[in-house]
């Protein structure tokens, strides 16, 4: 039998890190109860029933878990109205059809947290003009980039947002493959004032991908228009088997259904198949899961930090999301930490990742992922692009015990160096 082998001296230094972290962890704990209380409340208010769990096949009229359930995130989410659907592949396709339901041929859209995410510069037509981007739609980019600190550009943004062609902005709330932070929803506040004061007009956007559930209030709270993500991250609570949500104007949410189905039949149709009890236990126990993914990355902060090595939020620094970035300076670092993930993970932990050409990205990936759900982010799990400075990036946990475990692997990896 295979034992997971942990020395002394990384035992040692968890069990200083794990003391230093208790009141952080407690920090987390709150939040988690009064999400809790948010998704328990809205279950009963619209009656959640066994009924609910069954699935729809062929076109899905009339799916009472379906739209049950979009009614229960547009409550949490403080949204007027909700689109949760398994037809979303992932994240980027979540956002993708949020971006069309906010731009309007001849439009701009302003991206005010610089360069978005790997996967959408193509999607917007930035990498390369792709057909059926924005770019080839008419839509018009420009962004305002952050300041040198990581925070909004705000007078930046006051002076771009003033154009009256700009009809739409777009908020990344996490950082992507980049040495940035991420922002709370109190911060997106003051950008979507800063907007709003020069430019009335435009739908603001904000890619939430990592960041539900790690505050009390999502940014729809904030004054956003629409947000948008990944059933597979934060609000899948794990046990989503694929899937993405768009919420917020009503208007607008259903331009996004439009975008994913076809103009006439919006969200109307969608069969679920039997998974809507994947989805509904999922949601019910996400805030539970997101705050044993922050605890996860917490305690990564800190014993990378007594390894050495840089990486951003500091441990008892305020999370946003449940992302952890290292610097590791090489791609021989990289490697061995991934390969040390992966050997901490309940499915795969035999094999050894490598990177490879993943669809949307510039640089070759290197993911080590051994997740139950294919590509879940809320899983423990460290990629990045093998470009310099090598920056991986850890996130996920379905249980603290499990994300402990397989980061203390990872750092004994990396003392073998």
């Amino acid at each position: 039998m295979r034992q997971l082998k942990i020395s002394p001296e990384i035992r040692g230094l968890a069990a200083e890190v794990e003391k230093e972290l208790a009141g952080v962890f407690a920090g987390f704990s709150r939040v988690a109860e009064a999400c809790t209380f948010k998704v328990m409340s809205a279950f009963q208010e619209f009656r959640v029933s066994e009924a609910c769990f069954a699935g729809t096949t062929g076109y899905g009229y009339n799916d009472l878990g379906r739209d049950t359930l979009d009614r229960i995130y547009a409550r949490v989410f403080g949204a007027e109205s909700a689109l949760v659907r398994l037809g979303f592949v992932n994240g980027t396709h979540a956002i993708a059809a949020a971006l069309f339901a906010v731009c309007r041929p001849g439009d701009t859209l302003l991206s005010v947290t610089g360069t978005p995410y790997d996967t959408l510069r193509r999607t917007i037509g930035i990498a390369n003009e792709t057909a059926g981007s924005l770019k080839s739609y008419g839509i018009d980019y420009a962004q305002v980039d952050l300041l040198p600190d990581g925070g909004p550009d705000i007078a930046g943004i006051k002076r771009a947002a003033s154009d009256p062609r700009v009809g739409a902005v777009e908020i990344q709330r996490s950082r992507g493959y980049a040495l940035r932070r991420a922002f709370g929803v109190a911060e997106i506040g003051t950008i979507i004032e800063a907007v709003r004061a020069v430019n009335r007009n435009a739908s603001i956007l904000v890619d939430n991908c990592y960041g539900e559930f790690t505050e009390e209030l999502e940014p729809t709270a904030a004054g956003a228009d629409l947000i948008a993500g990944s059933l597979i991250k934060n609000p899948g609570g794990g046990l989503a088997p694929t899937g993405g949500y768009v919420a917020g104007r009503a208007d607008l949410v259903e331009r996004a259904a439009m975008r994913l189905t076809a103009p006439g039949i919006g969200g109307a149709c969608g069969s679920t198949l039997g998974n809507n009890r994947l989805l509904y236990q999922g949601f019910f126990m996400a805030p539970h899961t997101v705050s044993q993914a922050l605890k996860t990355v917490a305690f990564c902060a800190g014993l990378m930090a007594r390894l050495g090595l840089k990486s951003t939020p500091a441990q008892a620094e305020s999370r946003y999301d449940i992302i952890q970035t290292i610097e590791f300076g090489s791609a021989e670092k990289l490697l061995r930490f991934c390969k040390g993930i992966q050997s901490g993970s309940p499915i795969d932990s035999h094999v050894t990742p490598v990177p490879w050409a993943m669809p949307g990205y510039e640089d070759e990936i290197v993911m080590a992922a051994g997740a139950f759900i294919q590509g879940a982010s809320i899983e423990l799990s460290c990629d990045g692009p093998m470009r310099a400075p090598y920056l991986g990036f850890v996130q996920g946990g379905l249980s603290y015990e499990s994300g402990k475990l397989g980061i203390m692997l990872a750092a004994a990896e990396l003392l073998k160096a």
